[in-house]
């Protein structure tokens, strides 16, 4: 089996996780949560990047890394050789104790770090060891509502999202993260392109634009033609005018309009463009704005085949692309 790429630039955000080997636990008690939490925190005065969410469980961990520098593989050498080496002193063993590399997926921040953060400050809620992800001890998720942010969190990518305001952000946070208790939430990192890249088919094509055309094509990655087939934001605009035939500002004028979601919609999905630059072509609808209509348009385009035609003959007729993948 090949493995998966390593994407390092600067400025990338990382969804990062390691498991025990054999699925064996990495943490046994209090102590080593803290060490670990430690090792974090030496590892950012040394190499500067920032830390947007953690979630460490008893046989691995998640973090939403951003790297400001070209350094990810550094940053991971260091803090698992150095709890490795932690662990092996203190229970008198040797060998390895993470199973295999640590496994590192680039994430597009305008379109997922929130659903993401979510979804990972629920994981201890899914797993039935709390109630409430407050109650778990071993999350950045307090440092997101409780206004005392641990030193190695950096809340401020995410709370911004929400409001200027910090109290106000930290409330709405809890809002959007608490919406998901007692359901079954939709898993992100399910989403992910070729293993290495969860994003919109614009952003996956930016990040693979990085890569050096051999190593692209050395690699098994699935929906190639899609992604050639990526339209700019003037040609999606475009065609969904001239399908629907009602001008730009008539689609931006009518928030019940058909034609403004499914533009909404293949802007998020076929260009680089983010939510904000996507607002401003839409009267400026907020972040969260394009978001929920992206991801409702999305959702009815499930259930509603005669929609679902409309969306793929606007991308047969006008862009090229054959069909829609969710």
């Amino acid at each position: 089996m090949a493995r998966a790429l390593r994407i390092q630039y600067e400025g990338a955000m990382y969804h990062v996780t390691a498991r025990g080997n054999d699925g064996r636990k990495i943490f046994l008690g209090k102590r080593d949560y803290d060490k670990f939490k430690e090792y974090l925190g030496e590892a950012k005065e040394k190499y500067r990047f920032l830390l947007n969410a953690y979630v460490l469980m008893t046989n691995h961990y998640h973090l939403v890394v951003e790297t400001p520098q070209k350094n990810l593989s550094r940053i991971m050498h260091y803090l698992n050789s150095s709890y490795t080496t932690y662990t092996n002193i203190k229970r008198n063993r040797s060998g390895h104790l993470f199973q295999g590399r640590y496994k590192a997926i680039v994430v597009d921040k305008d379109s997922y770090l929130l659903e993401l953060s979510r979804y990972l400050h629920l994981n201890p809620v899914r797993a039935k060891m709390v109630e409430k992800p407050e109650e778990y001890p071993y999350s950045s998720y307090k440092s997101f509502i409780s206004g005392s942010p641990e030193s190695i969190v950096n809340v401020g990518p995410i709370l911004g999202m929400f409001s200027k305001s910090e109290k106000q952000a930290r409330r709405r946070y809890q809002a959007f993260v608490e919406s998901d208790l007692g359901k079954e939430p939709e898993n992100p990192l399910e989403k992910v392109y070729g293993g290495i890249i969860l994003g919109s088919e614009g952003f996956i094509k930016k990040v693979l634009s990085r890569l050096e055309s051999d190593r692209i094509e050395k690699t098994e990655v699935s929906h190639r033609k899609a992604l050639h087939a990526a339209a700019g934001v003037e040609q999606i605009i475009e065609a969904v005018r001239r399908h629907y035939g009602i001008s730009l500002e008539g689609m931006a004028g009518n928030k019940r309009s058909e034609a403004r979601n499914a533009c909404v919609y293949l802007l998020k999905r076929h260009t680089s463009a983010s939510n904000a630059e996507i607002g401003e072509i839409f009267a400026k609808l907020t972040y969260s704005a394009i978001a929920k209509i992206s991801q409702s348009f999305s959702k009815r385009m499930e259930h509603d085949k005669e929609l679902r035609k409309r969306v793929e003959s606007i991308l047969a007729e006008h862009l090229g692309v054959a069909r829609i993948s969710f």
